[in-house]
């Protein structure tokens, strides 16, 4: 077993009878999907699951998981996903699948958000090893950017894996990859694109994570925020 399946396995059985639950996007979240599909049919496990991208939702369905759609909850018990960069203080970037409004809806709308990564994913600080993710209206794509490099960013609309044209997010948004200055912190990077009109959501997840379980080497280190 890798470490991926394992925390996502540790992860799961954090989820109990009644809850309603996010399934994150991602290998390690595929990982946690089996293992609550698993939970269901081997232990009749009583699950409803909500999920955060369209890839996640198919392979509920196959395992046969209970879905229920977003626009019909208020709040969920439990939300489990990925992350790209984690810092000490639990700030979290997403968004390499770019999939951002769904998955901070989820994650603010949960009472426990669990994230699982592995080492790698540590970083002293947001941006280390990724561009930060901005979903932006596609008729203010250009005039997001001019503020953000305003702002000392530097970056470009995101092109798909096909490199033939730009992605589109589920929102129907488009998403500009930006760099920002080491000394630009993420509280005031936060601040700043909350501020900027025109974007709809970006990839810094600050404040939402309740724990950060982390693999490695056939282990699990859990780390829990101090309570509010």
């Amino acid at each position: 077993m890798n470490d991926k399946e394992l925390v996502a396995r540790h992860a799961a059985q954090q989820v109990k009878d009644g809850m309603i639950v996010g399934l994150g996007t991602g290998s390690t979240a595929n990982y946690f999907i089996d293992e609550l599909a698993r939970r269901r049919s081997e232990e009749g496990l009583q699950v409803t699951a909500v999920a955060s991208s369209v890839v996640s939702t198919i392979k509920a369905q196959e395992l046969g998981l209970p879905l229920v759609a977003l626009e019909h909850l208020t709040r969920l018990d439990l939300y489990v996903d990925g992350a790209d960069e984690v810092t000490p203080d639990m700030t979290l970037l997403k968004g390499r699948g770019y999939d951002l409004v769904r998955e901070k809806l989820l994650a603010r709308a949960s009472d426990t958000f669990i994230v699982l990564v592995d080492r790698t994913k540590q970083v002293g600080r947001i941006g280390e090893h990724f561009p930060v993710p901005v979903e932006v209206m596609p008729f203010a794509w250009q005039l997001v950017k001019k503020r953000l490099e305003a702002l000392g960013g530097h970056g470009d609309l995101r092109r798909n894996a096909a490199k033939d044209g730009l992605v589109v997010t589920s929102y129907g948004s488009l998403v500009l990859d930006m760099v920002f200055d080491p000394e630009f912190d993420s509280q005031a990077l936060d601040a700043a694109l909350n501020d900027t009109p025109g974007v709809i959501e970006h990839g810094i997840f600050r404040g939402l994570a309740s724990a950060v379980f982390i693999a490695a080497e056939g282990q699990i280190q859990e780390y829990w925020a101090a309570p509010c």
